[in-house]
């Protein structure tokens, strides 16, 4: 199973031992790393080896900026082969500029009108297809009006409410404003609150108080803070004995 970072602050914030108690969670998930950071600007990095093996993430870790926003993934590769191309984060431009960012951790089970994107994307997982059926919803939108904050949340919470059922879909997105996180599977998301911000992780990243995120609702979060929450759906991920002896077998 793949794991999520993400982090929203209202002020510049040292993040770095969470980062690299993330990244030490490689060992399960070896197949690829990668991290989304503010640095004068938003910058995209990914590498298709075990984060605990690359040549130079320490580096980059140890020479980060304090930050308001940072995303962050570690791949175990259950859909797609293991190349850069596979690894999260996948980010892209709308048609009105605004940069767009997501990882996921999950499958796509039920995504009968996703393929068409096969020979649109640069890898081969069903991930990067979600991703681009985003954007084509999103500049879908943008073609008619641009949408106010709140509207484009509503786009981005109808989205991810439409995908869920029988699809496993925990993920984070960023949009340069806006970090709306959601979780569809139990026991797989929690998150810790800080002074000026929150920090959302599959898995404690220490011994502080975490608290569960809630199930299969979509919140996004500005500074740190709770802007928007949509409402509960029905498409939570109820694991099938397959499911759970297939996700065993890869980790033996």
């Amino acid at each position: 199973m793949c794991e999520l970072l993400g982090f929203t602050s209202a002020k510049n914030t040292d993040i770095s031992d969470y980062l690299r108690t993330f990244y030490s969670h490689s060992v399960k998930n070896p197949h690829g790393w990668g991290l989304m950071y503010e640095n004068g600007g938003r910058e995209i990095l990914k590498e298709a080896v075990c984060a605990s093996e690359s040549s130079y993430l320490n580096d980059v870790i140890d020479s980060m900026p304090e930050q308001k926003n940072t995303l962050a993934h570690i791949r175990f590769a259950t859909v797609g082969s293991i190349q850069e191309e596979n690894c999260h984060p996948f980010t892209g431009t709308d048609i009105s500029g605004r940069e767009w960012t997501l990882i996921h951790n999950g499958t796509i089970f039920n995504s009968r009108y996703d393929f068409r994107y096969c020979s649109e994307q640069k890898g081969d997982t069903d991930s990067e297809r979600l991703f681009l059926s985003m954007m084509d919803t999103i500049n879908s939108r943008l073609e008619k009006s641009i949408p106010t904050e709140r509207a484009r949340f509503e786009l981005i919470n109808d989205f991810i409410a439409e995908k869920a059922p029988r699809n496993k879909l925990n993920l984070m997105i960023f949009d340069g404003d806006l970090l709306y996180v959601h979780k569809n599977l139990k026991n797989t998301l929690s998150f810790k609150r800080l002074e000026n911000g929150i920090v959302f992780s599959t898995s404690p990243l220490d011994n502080g108080l975490w608290v569960p995120f809630p199930m299969a609702q979509v919140i996004a979060y500005k500074n740190g803070r709770e802007v928007y929450r949509g409402e509960r759906h029905k498409g939570t991920f109820v694991p099938t004995i397959e499911y759970i002896t297939a996700m065993d077998a890869m980790y033996i």
